[in-house]
This record gives structure tokens, sequence and C-alpha cells, in this order.
């Protein structure tokens, strides 16, 4: 049987680590970069990794996706942010039938891509990751590599369930040495994700701490518990009541994680926009629609969107 094709949008911390994964094991995988496209061209694909180290030296790179081929399976690995251009980027690499697998952080991401390519083609994924982009071409695979993914259906329908293909394309993530698991209610995936990326990716910038500044600190462990439980319950109130243990076993990989700083504080080191709508603005507007509040979520939501005020002043004024 002939092995899926492979697009890959974005070939940062994720894409570039999931990609070249694939890409080692055989498969046929095209990167759309930008900045990096001709660095890759001319150097390969880098990635040290605690699962092992690697440099692809003939890596298929692009920076226009109208010259992609048509893929099999397109995964989406660009930020949030920049969500307004997918209209331009996904009709190349996936064709008339080509499935998408979003790899995004936050809750309903999905919904973009769906708006362009159809809700039947589109499937999620929730990366619990350590890797960071550390120069062009070049991705630190720290800790951790597993992802969570189904296919995609509105909130307002039931679970779309785990079917053939969804299982098929964990058996090749699986072979390409990722640790790819399936799920039948991606909703309640992304809110369990939330749990962690809501207090660790929010708190990390308001607080400008690392994950291991933050979980030394018993103030700190006690507000992101806090912040936890509201995630918790608003997953519940939402329809996706997720396990008794769930809070505590979020702590203890934290816990046992490398020293990490998250994605959301990287962004804001480096002036760039945070994915505040998808990671904080889309749950509590969920929750609120559910009837329950999120107090703390939403303060921190507020002080995050007046650091990226600051932020873009000082860029528009050059500073």
């Amino acid at each position: 049987m002939t092995k899926r094709s492979f697009a890959v949008i974005g070939g940062g911390a994720l894409g570039g680590l999931y990609g070249g994964m694939l890409a080692r094991a055989g498969f046929d995988v095209h990167f759309l970069l930008r900045s990096d496209a001709q660095h890759v061209r001319q150097h390969g694909l880098r990635v040290d990794s605690k699962l092992g180290d690697f440099h692809l030296h003939d890596v298929n790179v692009y920076d226009d996706a109208d010259a992609m081929p048509a893929c099999d399976v397109t995964i989406l690995a660009l930020k949030t942010t920049n969500n307004d251009l997918l209209p331009r980027l996904l009709p190349g690499p996936t064709g008339t039938g080509g499935t998408v697998l979003v790899l995004q952080n936050g809750l309903n991401v999905e919904a973009d891509t769906a708006a362009v390519v159809g809700g039947g083609r589109v499937l999620g994924g929730c990366c619990f990751l350590c890797s960071n982009k550390v120069g062009p071409g070049h991705i630190r695979h720290l800790d951790y590599g597993r992802i969570v993914f189904g296919r995609y259906s509105p909130a307002s329908e039931p679970p779309a369930g785990c079917d053939a293909e969804v299982e098929s394309i964990a058996t090749d993530l699986q072979s390409a040495g990722i640790d790819a698991h399936t799920t039948d209610d991606l909703w309640k995936a992304r809110w369990r994700k939330l749990m962690w990326n809501i207090p660790f990716n929010g708190l990390s910038v308001a607080l400008d701490a690392s994950t291991n500044t933050l979980m030394d600190d018993p103030h700190a462990t006690e507000l992101i518990t806090a912040v936890m439980q509201e995630v918790a319950a608003a997953s519940a109130a939402c329809g996706r009541e997720q396990p008794a243990d769930a809070i505590n076993k979020t702590l203890d990989h934290t816990r046992q994680m490398v020293p990490y700083d998250s994605s959301m504080r990287l962004d804001y080191k480096a002036g760039r926009a945070m994915e505040l709508e998808a990671i904080l603005g889309n749950p509590i507007q969920a929750a609120r629609q559910a009837g329950v509040p999120m107090p703390k979520v939403e303060m921190l939501y507020q002080q995050l969107w007046f650091l990226q005020a600051q932020t873009d002043r000082r860029l528009s004024a050059g500073c």
C-alpha cells in the first residue's frame, strides 16, 4: 500500500518536529515555510530531540502554497493568530479531498479550517509537547510529544466519534515514532488541554515566569489550581466533564516537566501576537453561553490584552 503524503503548514516547534519525524520515517512530506524556506533548502532541517537527534538534508520546501502538490493529509501547525491566511494557504495542499489535521492551541480552532475546506474533512488535535524553534530550520524537542486527535464536529452536534481514517492516520504517526492517540470526543480533549494551556500560558506571561518557577512557588500554584478549577467547571457546564483527578495529574505532569517557557511567553518576549482569543477568549465565551462565570480566567484575559496592547504600541512607535 502506498504511504500517505503529508503537507505541513508551519515549520516551527510543532510542525518541524512532527513533519521531520514523518519525513525521517519515509513518508512523502512537503513543508510550507516562510522565513526559513531558503535556509532549509540549502541546509536541511535539524531536530535535536530527547527521542534522538536527526538532520534531514533533502527536504521538500515551498514558500508558496499554490506550488504545493495536493496531499492526503495537511498538518496545520500555524499559530491561530495567522488563521486569516487559511483561505490562501489551504486549497493547494488539500486539493479536492485531502484531510486537514489542525494542531493548534485553543477551543473551536478547527472552525476556521472547516470554513475553507468543509467540516467533514477536518480533524483536530491537542499536542502535549515541550519543543522550541531555536534557529532557522532548527528545532529543539525537550520533553513529552503526545498528540490526541479526533474528528471535528461543531459544539452544537454530538461528538463525531473515531472512524477508520482517524485510526489509520494515527497508525502512520505512530510508525514515525510519534506518540499519537485518538479520541472520540475532540471537544473534551480540547477542554482537557485548556486546563494546562490557560493557567500556564497565561500566568507565564502575567507573572513573567517559566513553568518550574511557577510550580516552585506555593502562591502561584494555588492560583494555577484555582484557574484549573474554573476551566474544569466550564468544561462540565459545556457537557464535557473531566476526570476527578485531572487537576492533580496536570500539576504532577508539570512538576516532572523540564523547565520550560510556554509558547505564549515566548511570543510575548519576542513581540509577537499572543493567541489570546483561541486559548482564553473562546473558552470564556463558551462558558458564558453555558451560564458559568470564569472570573479568574477573565481577569487574566484582560491583563494579557493590556500587555499585548503595550507591546503593539512599542512596536508601532519603533521602540
